[in-house]
């Protein structure tokens, strides 16, 4: 038996890196998985992926920065199994390690509405389904950049209010059969973090938060942070709640 046998998960973001690995972990562990992301091709490859290695998977092109999208998603899981018992709050994406003063109004509403307020959107679309269960597990994506802040000025606020819903929503909810808790990942091998992708960030202010990393250490791979969220997904965390784990191979240390 798996550690999820049975249980109906919504992973957002599921189409690439952590994302896909947590949904590919949570399905071998006998999750029936709901991917939600933008780019639909790339979603429907992950749920064939998983179906081919004997798990179940059902994809919603979404996405998730919009309230109604969020709504859908949780609509149309709600249609196919019935109820939702985990949410997977990954779906962000990078600001380029942009400095303050050089970050546009425009720039930081968008990492704000990728990052901040999709876990908003989908933890209050969710818990509608889980309060009537009476249980629930929701396991949000945050970042060591809303833990220490060293990451541009929009994603560092919007990860640290990650951190900071995960705990509110945790103190509603303690005792009462949902559990709300944040994986904090630390610099981590993925598309995010390509050579191609690191060469568009804001070298100076980059530069500035490198020398309050320990770069020595290894960087941590898309599974790590999967196994991490699988603790929180599952009973193996069954009284842990308002936690935020960081996963970072002690860079931060």
């Amino acid at each position: 038996m798996g550690l999820l046998d049975q249980k109906v998960v919504v992973v957002t973001g599921a189409s690439s890196g952590i994302g896909e690995k947590t949904a590919e972990v949570l399905a071998a562990e006998g999750a029936k998985v709901v991917l939600a992301a933008r780019r639909a091709e790339k979603l429907k490859a992950v749920e064939q992926r998983i179906i081919e290695n004997g798990g179940e998977a059902f994809s919603v092109s979404a996405d998730v920065s919009v309230r109604e999208d969020c709504d859908r998603v949780v609509e149309e899981t709600i249609a196919k199994y019935g109820r939702i018992d985990v949410l997977i709050n990954n779906a962000g994406i990078g600001d380029k390690q942009m400095a303050i003063t050089r970050c546009s109004d425009e720039w930081w509403r968008q990492i704000v509405a990728v990052n901040q307020d999709s876990v908003f959107y989908m933890t209050r679309a969710a818990l509608v389904y889980m309060e009537k269960q009476g249980e629930g597990s929701i396991v949000n994506i945050s970042s060591i950049g809303g833990v220490f802040a060293n990451a541009g000025i929009a994603y560092s606020a919007a990860k640290a209010a990650v951190v900071a819903m995960t705990k509110n929503v945790a103190i509603q909810f303690a005792g009462k059969g949902i559990r709300c808790n944040a994986v904090c990942p630390g610099p981590t091998i993925t598309p995010l973090l390509s050579k191609d992708e690191l060469a568009t960030f804001d070298q100076e202010f980059m530069k500035i938060c490198n020398e309050h990393i320990c770069r020595s250490v290894p960087k941590a791979e898309a599974v790590d942070q999967a196994n991490a969220v699988l603790f929180f997904a599952s009973d193996l965390s069954k009284a842990v709640t308002g936690q935020a784990l960081v996963v970072d191979y002690g860079c931060n240390l």
